[in-house]
């Protein structure tokens, strides 16, 4: 053999034996996985229904259930005109007399071009970052230790993000087709979580239409029809004011009549 092919394999068997050694030394402890998200959005309506998140995103995207502080300033509530003629969920400022309450909902991670999706979808609304320090964890799953989190808040032409935003009425009713999205979305995450969702929500109507397909037999389309109505028939104000299409133009002109908005105790319409 002569002395180049000994020099040769010399260093062949050093650089064996350098990498076993390094396999076997080292340690991952405290790696973490390259190429996570850093961008976060918090959704608190038909966001947190995972279908409905899904079909923007084009893909399946994971969730984790949490609750947004009162310190954030802001309320849930009816406040959003969609473009097709019924009002949706948005965040609001407080009115004068009332106080900022805790909004639960979900977080769930943007990659890719998938912001552009989902701020495509929520035309009308604007992205407002939420701190994290006013984000808490309510099930095993924690919170992501860094990136930005987002929010996307109704804005009135002129006005601030929240402020100055309209309520329900007869053009722009609450629709069930919409509220069935919401609440099976928080379902997903126990009836609690679902009714909790519910009672921080402000600015009902009875201006509500029930427009689910084949209304008057919801089962043949949705099988989790009885536990929306269950929870909203003992949690939502105006359930008993919920009027079938057909009956929807008579309970809006007996609105009318009466000159406001506020629910009746008891009414026909479901």
């Amino acid at each position: 053999m002569s002395e180049m092919a000994k020099i040769r394999g010399f260093v062949v068997a050093l650089a064996l034996v350098g990498s076993v050694a390094h396999a076997q030394t080292t340690n991952f402890w405290g790696t973490g996985l390259p190429d996570q998200p850093t961008q976060f959005i918090f959704g608190y309506g038909s966001l947190i229904n995972t279908p409905s998140r899904d079909a923007t995103a084009g893909k399946p995207v994971a969730a984790i259930p949490v609750r947004v502080s009162s310190a954030f300033g802001y309320v849930r509530s009816w406040s959003d005109r969609a473009g097709s003629g019924f009002t949706a969920l948005g965040l609001r400022r407080p009115l004068k007399g009332e106080a900022p309450m805790t909004i639960n909902g979900v977080i769930y991670p943007v990659v890719g071009n998938d912001m552009s999706a989902y701020d495509e979808r929520e035309k009308g609304y604007v992205r407002v970052e939420v701190p994290s320090a006013l984000i808490e964890a309510v099930s095993w799953q924690p919170l992501p230790t860094q990136g930005t989190i987002w929010v996307y808040v109704p804005k009135a032409e002129g006005k601030a993000p929240g402020e100055g935003l309209p309520v329900p009425d007869a053009r722009f009713p609450l629709v069930e087709s919409y509220i069935d999205v919401v609440i099976e979305g928080g379902l997903e995450y126990g009836p609690e979580f679902a009714r909790e969702l519910v009672e921080t929500t402000r600015d009902w109507s009875p201006y509500w239409l029930n427009d689910r397909t084949l209304a008057r037999r919801p089962w043949v389309f949705d099988k989790q029809f009885a536990k929306v109505d269950a929870l909203l028939a003992t949690s939502a104000p105006c359930f008993a004011q919920r009027a079938f299409p057909e009956d929807y133009a008579a309970m809006s002109a007996a609105i009318a009549k009466r000159k406001g908005d506020v629910c009746l105790r008891e009414a026909h319409g479901r």
